[in-house]
C-alpha cells in the first residue's frame, strides 16, 4: 500500500510523512527535488525537473522491492506534472504513463492552512491554494482515493492518521 502525502509548498508534507512512517513502522520515501535543486549551481530547467522525476521513481522502486506492506511517500509525480505544466507548459508522456501504471493507494492532500515559511527552494507563497486545487484535480482525474488534511500541529497528524486507518480498514473489508 503506497500512501502519498502531497500538497503545495510549506504545508508540512515532509514532517507528516515522517511522523506517519514512524507511527506505522513503515518506510518513508523522501522528496528528491529539494536536495537536487539545492545542489544546483544554476536555476533549474525542464531537463532538471524530468531528472528529478526519474530519481523519484527510482527511489520509490527501491522501497517497493523491500516487500513492505505499507510505505509513505513525501510527494509523487503529480506535483512534478503540475510543476512542468506551470513552469514549462509541457509534460513528457512518460510521467502520465507512470502515474496511471503505478497509482498510489491513497493521497493525503494537505490544505494550505499552515503559514508559509520562507525557504530558498520555495517559490509560491501566493499560489498555494491554486496549486492545491490543481493537485486535487490531477488526483481526481486519476481516480485515486484521497483525503484533504487540515489542522495545525497534532491536529494535522491526528487527521492524517485517522484517514490512513480508515483507508486500511476499507481495504481490509474489500479483501475479505
Amino acid at each position: 500500500m503506497k500512501i502519498v502525502i502531497t500538497g503545495p509548498e510549506s504545508v508540512g508534507k515532509s514532517t507528516l510523512t515522517q511522523a506517519l512512517a514512524k507511527h506505522f513502522y513503515a518506510p518513508c520515501v523522501i522528496e528528491i527535488a529539494r536536495e537536487y535543486i539545492e545542489n544546483l549551481k544554476r536555476p533549474y530547467n525542464f531537463d532538471d525537473v524530468c531528472e528529478i522525476a526519474r530519481l523519484q521513481i527510482k527511489e520509490e522502486f527501491l522501497f517497493e522491492k523491500s516487500n513492505n506492506k505499507l510505505m509513505f511517500l513525501d510527494t509523487d509525480l503529480i506535483i512534478t506534472k503540475v510543476w512542468l505544466k506551470r513552469v514549462f507548459n509541457k509534460v513528457p508522456v512518460w510521467i502520465d504513463e507512470h502515474l496511471k501504471l503505478k497509482p498510489a493507494s491513497l493521497h493525503l492532500l494537505c490544505y494550505p492552512d499552515l503559514p508559509w515559511v520562507y525557504d530558498p527552494v520555495r517559490e509560491n507563497p501566493d499560489n498555494r491554494l491554486d496549486l492545491f486545487y490543481q493537485y486535487q484535480n490531477e488526483i481526481k482525474n486519476l481516480k485515486i482515493p484521497y483525503h484533504i488534511i487540515y489542522g495545525l500541529n497534532d491536529e494535522r497528524f491526528d487527521n492524517a492518521l485517522a484517514a490512513v486507518k480508515r483507508h486500511i480498514l476499507e481495504l481490509n473489508k474489500i479483501m475479505r
